[in-house]
């Protein structure tokens, strides 16, 4: 499932003696996976910290814990440790991490989630906005709330229809139109605020 090499063992080792803890292991867990801001996070942690449903993976002198909901997307990693004159470095490759493009077979929630999670708000998140999926009705209109610089944005129209609709009719089948139905006068932090 997850291949740790000799060196990154070691290091692992050196850095656990020295803490001086018992029972004292690596917990290794995946941060927002499934979409492009997936990373890895890994952390000493005692026996009392666990919360008990982590896979142990037992190594050398320690053990590593894998969070149980990040399993699926860790599967395949490799954690190396480089040695170089001036120290070293720690490597993590998890090649599932950002998820998979569901199939044609997956539910139309489910790719509009996977467009709106690795297309729309990663391009959002540079005006520091973003849009969450409230509902999909039965005639494929996709019903968004925008959130953060989006909500209350003068220019959340134009982001609706030339970047967010556009965006899904292009890359998901069964989407006929898309809705926004957030409260925008409630918007506190607009990127663009609108006239009064």
């Amino acid at each position: 499932m997850i291949q740790i090499s000799e060196t990154a063992q070691t290091h692992f080792r050196k850095l656990i003696e020295r803490e001086d803890i018992p029972g004292l292991g690596v917990r290794l867990s995946a941060q927002n996976p499934g979409t492009q801001r997936a990373d890895v996070r890994l952390e000493f942690a005692e026996p009392s910290e666990l919360v008990g449903d982590e896979w142990a993976i037992d190594c050398t002198g320690f053990t590593l814990w894998l969070d149980a909901p990040s399993v699926p997307f860790l599967d395949g990693a490799e954690i190396d440790y480089e040695v170089k004159a001036t120290g070293g470095q720690l490597q993590i490759r998890a090649p599932k991490i950002k998820g998979t493009v569901p199939g044609e077979a997956a539910s139309l929630v489910e790719r509009v989630r996977w467009v709106i999670d690795n297309d729309i708000n990663p391009q959002l998140a540079m005006h520091k906005g973003h849009v969450t999926l409230t509902e999909i009705t039965a005639e494929g209109i996709v019903v968004l709330n925008f959130g953060g610089g989006c909500h209350g944005c003068s220019m959340v129209d134009i982001t609706l229809k030339q970047g967010v609709e556009k965006t899904l009719l292009e890359k998901v089948p069964g989407v006929t139109g898309v809705r926004d139905s957030t409260d925008h006068a409630t918007g506190d932090a607009p990127y663009m605020a609108r006239e009064a």
